[in-house]
């Protein structure tokens, strides 16, 4: 069962429901009463004077109930904080509602605002009451809106920066998977014209895509085999002018990306991923410790016995590690088990010590077999022949 907030009362207060049809600078509203006639109609600015004077006047004709097509702005909160229910009714839904009115089709602002007033009042069983979000959501849904908006700007401007590249620089558009992708801007910003690219070659393009980090993913002879067989792009004037341009692109593009991965974004990639540096061959630093070995470093190893023997003994002072014997069960104490390799570690194979000559091998004793069970545990009484005279008796 639905709570009376979900639900809109079987009739309006006072028989009266309210349409508001949104616009930029003005509003039409429309009241119909219970009966469906219009008893009240008038235009409102989109202003602080003109939403108070609907606020006045929705308060004067005791109108609770509104039904508008947008579930935020200021004309909502302006009406829930006077109190007022508002339901939300989409503008496709208000589409297909106006061909219940009339089959001329044609859009009219106060038109529109009295079919919302009427299903407001027709069709209060399948209308839902606004819920007013509280801060932290409409801070949320204002983010991924403002969120939204850029990153549809960022795609606009990708695509008029590749429109720019195939008449004035093609090979440059056909260089990396995306025209927006970090390597391809950075790619730009040093290379923006046919004249800086013709400098390039397999051995410099190969030491700037190490500068700047680059994955790696195409070989970078690939890559200026893309650059060299695209058309060339314009030299001299007209390619200082369309390097103008591109800059320009470039600046505005770097800053849609950055807006839209979101501060938490940049910061992630600033500390997790910093970028690669070109491969040097420098000498070990100071205080270089050594690896150690591979007994010491597994720590499931048993640590090495020195000898006592030996351990005064110049240049050998070799570890003994302890011999495993062969238990009479055929089993090893767990201290002494050998255990797997990890990391593909070369251990030191133990095996048990060999027996003496003569000596009997040791062999497991065989397990006793359990006899089965007897085949009646409960045998009837068998009868005897002195049983007979006593059966014999009448009694």
């Amino acid at each position: 069962m639905k709570s009376a907030r979900d639900t809109l009362p079987e009739k309006p207060a006072n028989g009266l429901t309210c349409g508001i049809d949104w616009a930029r600078d003005d509003h039409a509203v429309s009241v119909v009463d219970s009966g469906g006639r219009q008893v009240l109609r008038l235009s409102v600015e989109h202003s602080g004077a003109g939403l108070r004077q609907l606020r006045q006047t929705l308060a004067r004709h005791g109108v609770e109930e509104v039904a508008i097509e947008r579930p935020d702005g200021p004309m909502v909160d302006t009406l829930l904080d006077a109190g007022v229910t508002v339901v939300v009714i989409s503008p496709n839904q208000l589409k297909n509602l106006r061909g219940r009115y009339g089959s001329s089709g044609k859009k009219d602002d106060r038109f529109d605002a009295f079919v919302l007033a009427d299903t407001l009042r027709t069709d209060r069983a399948r209308l839902r009451p606004l819920t007013p979000d509280s801060p932290a959501t409409a801070a949320l849904r204002a983010t991924c809106r403002a969120r939204k908006d850029l990153v549809s700007h960022r795609v606009a401007v990708a695509n008029q920066l590749r429109e720019h590249l195939k008449r004035v620089f093609p090979g440059a558009v056909g260089l990396f998977a995306e025209i927006d992708s970090p390597i391809s801007l950075k790619f730009l910003s040093r290379f923006d014209s046919q004249e800086r690219a013709d400098w390039l070659s397999t051995k410099r393009l190969a030491a700037w895509l190490a500068s700047v980090g680059y994955c790696g993913r195409i070989d970078p002879a690939v890559l200026h085999a893309r650059l060299t067989s695209a058309p060339r792009g314009a030299t001299g004037e007209p390619g200082a002018a369309a390097a103008h341009i591109t800059r320009a692109l470039l600046a505005t593009l770097n800053t849609l990306v950055e807006q839209s991965q979101g501060p938490h974004r940049a910061d992630h990639r600033a500390t997790r991923h910093p970028p690669r540096r070109p491969h040097l061959h420098q000498p070990a630093p100071l205080r270089h410790r050594p690896r150690r070995p591979t007994a010491q470093r597994d720590r499931r190893l048993p640590r090495p016995i020195p000898n006592p023997r030996i351990a005064g003994l110049p240049g050998r002072c070799r570890p003994l590690y302890q011999t495993i014997r062969q238990d009479t069960r055929g089993r090893i104490p767990m201290g002494l088990r050998q255990t797997a390799s990890r990391r593909r570690l070369r251990l030191r194979r133990r095996l048990p010590a060999s027996q003496p000559l003569g000596r009997r091998p040791v062999q497991p004793r065989p397990r006793p077999r359990p006899r089965p069970p007897p085949r009646r545990t409960h045998p009837r009484p068998r009868l005897v022949v002195r049983h007979m005279a006593l059966l014999a008796h009448r009694h």
